[in-house]
């Protein structure tokens, strides 16, 4: 899921100590409180002391009326709530309690799919219409004393940038290793298939029944955090333990994880794709699944966080390669009615690839070899990460780097500039 911005510090609305020491000297002076007020930006306020007594008598007084005076001078909105939890309805998506209110986030950023955004606590509601660049900015006073600075910001054009990044060359040459799948024969993957019966989750359909079905039984034992610690050891069986004995979630490269290494031990060429925004540095980013179907001939894209698979207009599946260019040229794509975050949100086509996918479809990577364990780093394993750029992308060189992690695993990472090879065939 996308972690909002936080693109702004908003201090408390006074340094009292310093103000106490500053209003109690003889002199007459403008004393600067260090208030930030969103929208406005500093607030100064003159004080004239000419009197110290007059001055320390209405110091308590000042100060009790301060948190208001900010609030009215900053001429925002204000609702209240005595729940730390809200509502957003952004468009047609009503999201029931998803936001928690955290007056320690300065400002709590959302960030709006849709024109039309409503936030609702427990005892009042707001709404904006959203526009490109324009950000809304409100106070909402939890239980009458703590001020939950919160703005509602439009989703950049994130689809504009992908858009730029279109071009590709498809004739680099430049040597990347061959992806590998490892045999469902291997003994962990024979462990995995019988301890979580995977041939009775999937069921006696075809490939592409069998590949949702797999996709949909991840989404619906697993919950989704994106702010959870990753476990130690990052395998299926591992996973799953740890999040039934810790009642708790993983993030979308765990849950990528788990499914990956389903549709290898039931015999499926599958790899964790890892999908990246244009930036180097981010607080966000998505991994999903791409699975080889023999039915169809193709790469599909499966992705257990959400629920979700891409068709054209045809209903016919698509993977990663086309999701991207007909999120580019336009073309019409389709996201399965029953997509979802943790049964509690839906997600469309708008939310999902329109701004959510958009962004994170700029840089793609996989693993070389896709195997159980991947990523459980232990000393002298090896672990090569291939990753596929846009001619525009910020960092094309060096195309081949290696360093050794503080456990002893070797990681390479290499570049290529070619869908081909990058989107090749399973052979093996």
């Amino acid at each position: 899921m996308a972690v909002p911005e936080k693109n702004r510090k908003f201090n408390a609305p006074c340094n009292f100590l310093r103000l106490w020491s500053s209003l109690t000297q003889y002199s007459t002076a403008k004393y600067t409180c260090p208030c930030i007020i969103p929208g406005v930006g500093n607030v100064y306020y003159s004080i004239n002391c000419k009197n110290r007594s007059r001055m320390k008598a209405g110091i308590c007084l000042l100060l009790f009326f301060i948190p208001v005076a900010v609030l009215s001078q900053s001429k925002l909105p204000v609702i209240k709530a005595s729940s730390n939890l809200a509502s957003v309805r952004d468009g047609k998506v009503f999201q029931d309690k998803t936001w928690t209110i955290t007056p320690a986030a300065k400002p709590d950023v959302f960030v709006a799919l849709s024109k039309n955004v409503t936030f609702y606590t427990d005892q009042d509601s707001i709404s904006f219409r959203m526009k490109p660049g324009v950000y809304h900015d409100f106070y909402v006073l939890l239980n009458g004393k703590d001020t939950a600075w919160t703005r509602i910001q439009a989703m950049p054009p994130y689809l504009d940038t992908l858009k730029a990044a279109r071009k590709y060359n498809y004739s680099d040459k430049r040597e990347i290793p061959a992806f590998t799948y490892q045999s469902p024969d291997d003994p962990r993957l024979k462990k995995i298939r019988a301890d979580l019966q995977l041939d009775s989750i999937a069921g006696n359909g075809n490939d592409v029944s069998k590949m949702i079905n797999l996709m949909q039984w991840v989404h619906n034992i697993i919950r989704h955090d994106g702010n959870s610690n990753n476990p130690a050891v990052k395998n299926a069986l591992a996973i799953i333990d740890v999040c039934r004995k810790e009642d708790r979630g993983v993030n979308c490269r765990m849950m990528a994880t788990v499914l990956n290494e389903c549709y290898l031990a039931i015999g499926f060429k599958s790899r964790f794709v890892t999908c990246m925004p244009r930036p180097l540095k981010f607080d966000d980013c998505h991994v999903i699944n791409m699975v080889y179907s023999d039915d169809l001939d193709r790469w599909v894209w499966m992705d257990p966080t959400f629920s979700a698979y891409v068709m054209d207009e045809k209903g016919e599946l698509l993977g990663p390669k086309e999701v991207r260019e007909r999120l580019i040229n336009g073309q019409p794509l389709i996201v399965n009615p029953d997509a979802n975050w943790n049964r509690k949100v839906s997600y469309t086509k708008e939310n999902y690839l329109n701004s959510y996918m958009a962004k994170n479809l700029y840089r793609i990577e996989c693993t070389a070899n896709s195997e159980a364990d991947t990523e459980t780093y232990t000393s002298g394993k090896q672990v090569t990460y291939i990753e596929l750029l846009p001619m525009n992308a910020v960092k094309q060189l060096p195309q081949k780097e290696e360093k050794v992690t503080s456990k002893g695993t070797t990681i390479k990472n290499y570049k290529t500039n070619s869908p081909d090879l990058f989107w090749a065939k399973p052979t093996r």
